[in-house]
């Protein structure tokens, strides 16, 4: 493992996060089929924190971690309300910046279908920060340095291979979430900076995205020094150094599986920059995912102190790691 941001002053943070922040809008029991010009009943909804970016952070600042979030928000009351959320979980947001563009925070609106889900995303803000909304020695100052959801960074874009290196150039560690792309392109920005990404961390079906060749895991795995593929309820695989780690997935009553990928993000990555066992990260992941789904949203779960204890005690006891 590499250890380049290991063992450095323990009064730094751990986790700098640039990325998208906006809230999440649930709305559940609707049908497959949405006929037009009809008011259709929903069974249920919760406004909560979304973005891959800020369910990362926010997770991760709950696992005990100090963590930064960068990031860019509308003067709307959405947006402060994810700040505060972020901030509630103990992130320092002080450096999320407020848009004079007059462009609002953006929001998605997700349906939860039976098996999958529909995502609609407003994009707002997130497609305006650049790199100078962005304090490079503020960002610095963390060992360890993530960006989710690569493709919605548009005016950042250009800029995200040269940030990676700035920050690998100063010592810290690095770690990519590349979420979908909305565009279904997979190409530009993606191949200028996985190789400055010591991690790697997609699902399956974005693995096959990103490849674009049969043999996916093979062709990426020859990229990135660690790449994990999160599998959904067949658990989540790593590889790196020539090992491949399979650990399964915990049996648990899926309440909602919004933001659990990115939940898996935090476990894994809390663990890895304590360079705990490949074995203990891959599992340790799977248990902060599979808490996140017996809740609502991704960050309910986790918000709830005694529930996230005692769930961690009963399911990590049981799988018999030290965390």
């Amino acid at each position: 493992m590499d250890t380049r941001a290991h063992d450095v002053d323990p009064r730094r943070p751990d986790f700098a996060v640039v990325g998208e922040l906006n809230p999440d809008l649930i709305v559940y029991g609707l049908p497959r089929e949405l006929p037009e010009e009809r008011e259709i009943l929903a069974t249920g909804s919760t406004l909560t924190l979304g973005s891959s970016s800020a369910i990362f952070a926010h997770n991760l600042a709950l696992l005990g971690n100090k963590v930064t979030f960068s990031s860019r928000i509308g003067p709307d009351v959405l947006g402060e309300m994810c700040r505060q959320k972020l901030q509630e979980a103990g992130v320092d947001t002080s450096h999320v910046r407020r848009s004079n563009s007059g462009s609002n925070t953006g929001i998605t609106l997700i349906l939860p279908l039976t098996e999958t889900r529909r995502i609609l995303t407003y994009p707002g803000t997130m497609f305006e920060m650049e790199i100078g909304d962005l304090d490079l020695d503020y960002l610095a100052a963390a060992k360890h340095f993530h960006l989710s959801s690569l493709f919605l960074h548009r005016k950042l874009s250009r800029d995200i291979p040269g940030l990676f290196r700035e920050m690998r150039r100063r010592g810290l560690t690095t770690s990519l979430d590349t979420n979908d792309d909305p565009e279904n392109k997979w190409e530009g920005v993606l191949e200028d900076v996985l190789p400055l990404v010591d991690v790697l961390l997609c699902t399956e079906e974005e693995l096959v995205k990103i490849a674009k060749v049969e043999d996916a895991v093979e062709n990426v795995s020859s990229k990135v020094p660690l790449l994990v593929v999160k599998r959904g309820a067949d658990g989540a695989s790593a590889y790196g150094s020539g090992l491949k780690i399979d650990v399964p997935s915990l049996r648990v009553d899926v309440k909602d599986s919004v933001g659990a990928g990115d939940t898996f993000d935090a476990g894994f990555l809390h663990q890895w920059v304590r360079q705990a066992p490949l074995d203990t990260c891959v599992a340790f992941g799977n248990l902060a995912g599979a808490l996140s789904v017996t809740r609502s949203g991704g960050t309910d779960a986790f918000a709830d102190l005694a529930y996230r204890q005692n769930f961690f005690e009963r399911h990590w006891q049981q799988n018999k790691l030290v965390q």
